[in-house]
């Protein structure tokens, strides 16, 4: 702890050494020239000179600024073809049941879910041009949707018998 008291007031002897001295030489050193003034700006007043120009009325330029027009719409908005669900969750779970249509070309997770269902047990039967036909999908939306979306599998690794396990008492 006294180290650092110590480490502090050399710190402070060495700042408050010769400080008269190094102001005096800091004070009487020659200030840089500041820069020149602009040729608009009068030295006796503290704004500039405001020219006639921007006062005088530019003929030309105002009948030009009268001919032109401008209009602007709001796109019209189109209107997204939908299809009714095919299939959905029994009862109102988050929600979801409200749901009664979805965009030609858009899934639901649950009709997702049946997709792939179908499609993992019977891929003779729902093959990528029957699922892209029964929910007006393009076909390689539903190669994407069949490989990419993996839903959540849940695999119970069964303990190894040769493992102690610790026993409650």
């Amino acid at each position: 702890m006294s180290h650092c008291r110590m480490g502090a007031r050399a710190g402070r002897l060495l700042r408050r050494f010769n400080v008269e001295s190094r102001a005096h030489k800091e004070i009487s050193r020659s200030k840089p020239e500041p820069a020149p003034r602009h040729e608009t700006y009068s030295p006796g007043s503290t704004r500039p000179v405001v020219s006639e120009e921007i006062h005088s009325k530019d003929d030309p330029l105002l009948f030009r600024l009268k001919q032109v027009y401008v209009e602007s719409k709001d796109p019209l908005k189109q209107k997204v073809e939908r299809r009714p669900l095919r299939h959905s969750f029994p009862g109102d779970h988050l929600g979801i049941g409200e749901i009664t249509d979805v965009p030609v070309g858009k899934v639901s997770i649950v009709e997702a879910l049946k997709v792939l269902n179908d499609h993992k047990r019977s891929p003779q039967t729902w093959t990528l041009e029957k699922i892209a036909q029964d929910y007006s999908l393009q076909l390689k939306d539903t190669k994407a949707l069949v490989e990419f979306f993996i839903p959540f599998e849940v695999k119970i690794i069964p303990p190894k018998s040769d493992r102690k396990q610790i026993k409650s008492t």
